[in-house]
């Protein structure tokens, strides 16, 4: 039997053994699809267990997508472009760090109808997911991309590999933002606030979680209170994970009505 696993810190709120198992007994694949709570300390251990046999992929989510780029022997393009890691494999004896996330993120976005084309995004947060949205709303032709982070310095390590984005402080957000995106671990506990002001930003806006679980975070709460758009990142999950099972089975899962329902538990 085959042996996968997510990895990150926190994990409780992932869904991904859910959604991959589901897809696992659906095409009759002999595999089994776990996460585990780890410790930075033992990134490389349990990435070594791919080259022994012991784990045949690893998906990975906070915070650690960066982090496990220096234990790859080699990265795909997307890996490479994004410095960003969120999905493990073995080929020809090597440990390939690849990136779905840039995709998953793309389809997501697109399955809401929603064109980001000539639109102004802020993004809140720095986290490992960042570059992969920022490749994606490029890829989208986005007008503008604006950046904030808690931490300053991890913004600016972002702003050297994408120079044409723009630091700015959360406070300076004007009602030109048409795009507002959380791509922080900000609402993954229910009390989580982000302290914007969503009255300055204006409405008809389009406010996107890269959270899933919990479905609705206190950011997209405040947003839908004054009639803005909001959707949570349950279709980038589905999108990312969707990318990874057809890369380690060579499989197609079909993405239907059950699979949003197997979610929404």
């Amino acid at each position: 039997m085959k042996k996968y696993l997510v990895i990150g810190n926190p994990i409780e709120h992932s869904l991904s053994p859910i959604l991959h198992n589901y897809w696992i007994k659906k095409n009759k694949i002999d595999a089994v699809y776990e996460k585990k709570l780890i410790l930075e300390n033992e990134l490389e251990k349990i990435i070594f267990k791919i080259r022994s046999g012991e784990l045949n992929g690893i998906n990975v989510t906070v915070p650690f997508k960066n982090k496990v780029v220096r234990f790859m022997d080699d990265l795909t393009k997307e890996a490479k472009e994004s410095m960003s890691v969120n999905t493990i494999y073995l080929k020809d004896k090597k440990i390939v760090g690849h990136n779905t996330d840039i995709a998953g993120f793309e389809l997501g976005i697109r399955s809401y109808g929603y064109d980001i084309k000539k639109k102004n995004i802020f993004i809140f947060g720095a986290g490992g997911v960042v570059p992969s949205i920022i490749i994606a709303l490029k890829r989208m032709q986005a007008s503008k991309i604006f950046l904030y982070n808690r931490t300053h310095y991890k913004s600016e390590m972002i702003k050297k590999n994408f120079n044409d984005i723009e630091i700015i402080d959360k406070d300076k957000i004007s009602d030109e933002i048409d795009v507002i995106i959380n791509a922080s671990s900000l609402g993954i506990n229910k009390d989580d606030k982000i302290d914007l002001n969503y009255v300055k930003i204006g409405t008809n806006k389009f406010y996107y979680d890269v959270i899933y679980n919990p479905p609705v975070t206190n950011f997209l709460r405040e947003a839908k209170k004054l009639g803005n758009k909001t959707e949570n990142g349950k279709k980038m999950f589905i999108y990312q994970a969707h990318q990874a099972f057809a890369l380690w089975h060579n499989v197609l899962p079909k993405i239907d009505d059950q699979v949003e329902k197997l979610l929404n538990k």
